[in-house]
């Protein structure tokens, strides 16, 4: 995990009862999530944005348990339908998870189209019964750096809390977002 996403995967997986189990989707890369899951009583259905449209699944309703799109919805014209549609494939009761960038470079997959804070994530996911977590990080020092250099963003945060780097990876100042995400129970 890296500067930018440290505090956002701890706090996720904070509010989640581990070891998470059941039919999970997963939408371009969810390796930063694995940990959550226990492998043997967990079926994962892993696609990638593009080749796999969020604004229009190819499953049926209520087929999982856990949607998760990692860094996917800045990408989509419609996000409000892609969340949407992450709420049609989950079955009563179940997760999704999305997470966004609220600053960040432009970054075309194939098209960088929008930024997201907290407030609009939880106006995108209005058809969920609950909000488990919606938050944002970052703090000026981390917006600092990854303007300097964008290889800041990438440097491994370690898990000891006397670093520097942990420091910056965990204060969290919340009108200073770079990320942003939101649980919402269906």
């Amino acid at each position: 995990m890296h500067l930018t996403r440290f505090f956002m995967y701890k706090r996720i997986m904070s509010c989640l009862e581990e070891p998470v189990r059941g039919e999970l989707l997963g939408i371009s890369g969810i390796k930063n999530f694995l940990p959550l899951f226990n492998r043997e009583s967990t079926k994962i259905t892993e696609v990638w944005y593009p080749d796999v449209d969020m604004q229009n699944l190819p499953f049926n309703e209520s087929a999982f348990d856990f949607v998760i799109s990692d860094q996917v919805i800045e990408h989509l014209e419609d996000p409000k339908i892609a969340v949407g549609e992450s709420w049609r494939v989950l079955q009563p009761g179940g997760i999704a998870i999305h997470t966004t960038c609220f600053m960040n470079f432009i970054h075309p997959c194939p098209k960088d189209l929008w930024r997201f804070s907290p407030d609009a994530l939880v106006y995108l996911c209005a058809d969920f019964s609950e909000i488990v977590q919606c938050e944002g990080f970052g703090n000026r020092i981390v917006h600092l750096l990854c303007f300097i250099s964008n290889r800041f963003r990438f440097m491994h945060i370690p898990e000891t809390r006397l670093s520097l780097r942990h420091l910056l990876a965990t204060w969290n100042e919340d009108r200073y977002p770079m990320v942003a995400w939101v649980v919402a129970r269906k």
